[in-house]
């Protein structure tokens, strides 16, 4: 029997062909089938993930738990909070209240009167310095005047005569000059007495160093015996009535910054007692190594007491007092970079509980919502919403704290 090649070759190449499209269907059905599963597993995880970020973000208790904690719940309200500019500085007094003592004529320290810490008025001797030249100032006071006795009777009467044209002009005019010349050398030594705070009856060579302030006596620089030499500070006396601050302000606050505003104040050292001030005064140039201006504050005298100049303090200058919704301070709480608050969740077809759940203990279930807060101020904080809640939304006020702490597990978290 003989076969056709040519129609055995067209026969094999037909099964060949046939053999390779089933081949590449079932590849295809394959690929079809996997990718199907793999769509299906990535909604899957989708789901997993939504679900899972949700229970993240809610936490229950029971109602004993509630009642150990101690959870408390209320609204948001309208409250009227300052909004503050913190500020450091240090307490001082104004130039005029501050003096350095020193004298006028060297001299060797005879006594020291006052102690550091003394309260002086102004005028008070606060020492005595012993120097022989005030001697002939005063005997050069007393010599010119009386000179001028002398000659004031001597211009009496060349006047007399001259007016009657018995004496020349000349010598009347010769009076009169001696007559002025000893009255300006009498000025001028009794000018420099006064300066230095000595009489000019008798002769002494006691010079006084008096207090040009009233004031607390400060640093005593000089002792008993020793030169004072003119120029050197020999006491400090500074008058703490009028005490202020001078605050660091930084530029980006500064547009903030008015005369007038009122600020609340602490000692850096000892935190506990708050001090009110006012602002007077704000510098026009900024410091070279902080690239601060200078604001300054005065304190009232009766808040004044008991402070001295160089103190540091912490201050919050009070910008504006606005109307803003707020809660508890307690009500925020902070994990990681975000602030959170918890609200109370409603939970419908509560009475169509079964019988075996009827025998559980019931569950209050809370929510994490995230806001943004704001100025927290006599014990609330401004609050913003991220998304809108309800009005009479049910917020956790006392607890919020522990809430976070179950929520996260543990985690990191901060108050």
């Amino acid at each position: 029997m003989k076969i056709n090649l040519t129609t055995y070759l067209t026969e094999k190449f037909t099964e060949v062909s046939q053999s390779l499209i089933s081949l590449r269907t079932l590849r295809f059905s394959l690929f079809a089938c996997f990718a199907v599963t793999l769509l299906s597993c990535n909604e899957k995880k989708t789901e997993e993930t939504h679900e899972e970020e949700k229970a993240q973000k809610e936490v229950a208790l029971t109602a004993s738990q509630y009642k150990t904690v101690g959870i408390e719940t209320g609204i948001v309200e309208n409250r009227n909070l300052n909004k503050v500019i913190k500020a450091n500085g240090y307490t001082t007094v104004p130039p005029q209240n501050s003096a350095e003592v020193s004298t006028l004529i060297g001299g060797t320290i005879k006594d020291i009167f006052v102690l550091e810490g003394t309260y002086v008025n102004k005028g008070k001797v606060l020492a005595t310095i012993q120097n022989l030249e005030v001697i002939e100032m005063q005997e050069d006071y007393h010599s010119a005047t009386a000179n001028i006795e002398y000659l004031q009777l001597e211009y009496n009467r060349q006047k007399t005569l001259s007016d009657e044209n018995v004496n020349p002009r000349k010598t009347f005019q010769e009076v009169k000059s001696k007559l002025a010349a000893e009255r300006a050398r009498a000025q001028a030594a009794k000018n420099k007495l006064d300066a230095l705070h000595v009489s000019t009856k008798g002769s002494t060579s006691l010079v006084p160093i008096v207090a040009p302030i009233s004031g607390y006596v400060g640093k005593i620089s000089i002792a008993k015996g020793a030169y004072a030499q003119t120029g050197v500070a020999l006491f400090e006396v500074v008058d703490n009535s009028q005490m202020h601050l001078d605050l660091n302000v930084y530029e980006k606050d500064l547009g903030s910054i008015s005369v007038g505003q009122v600020i609340d104040f602490v000692l850096t050292n000892q935190s506990n007692k708050s001090i009110k001030g006012k602002i007077f005064g704000i510098n026009k140039s900024f410091s070279n190594e902080s690239k601060t201006v200078a604001v300054h504050a005065k304190i009232e005298s009766a808040d004044a007491k008991g402070l001295i100049p160089g103190m540091y303090v912490s201050a919050n200058i009070n910008i504006t007092n606005a109307t803003v919704p707020a809660l508890p301070k307690d009500a925020v709480v902070r994990n990681a970079d975000k602030y959170f608050v918890f609200i109370e969740e409603k939970h419908e077809h509560e009475e169509k509980k079964t019988a075996a759940e009827a025998n559980h203990e019931e569950e209050i279930h809370f929510k994490a919502i995230e806001v943004i807060p704001g100025t927290t101020d006599l014990g609330f904080t401004e609050v913003k919403f991220i998304n809108p809640v309800p009005s009479d939304a049910k917020i956790v006020t006392k607890g919020a704290f522990y809430l976070l702490s179950a929520m996260v597990g543990g985690g990191e978290h901060t108050h």
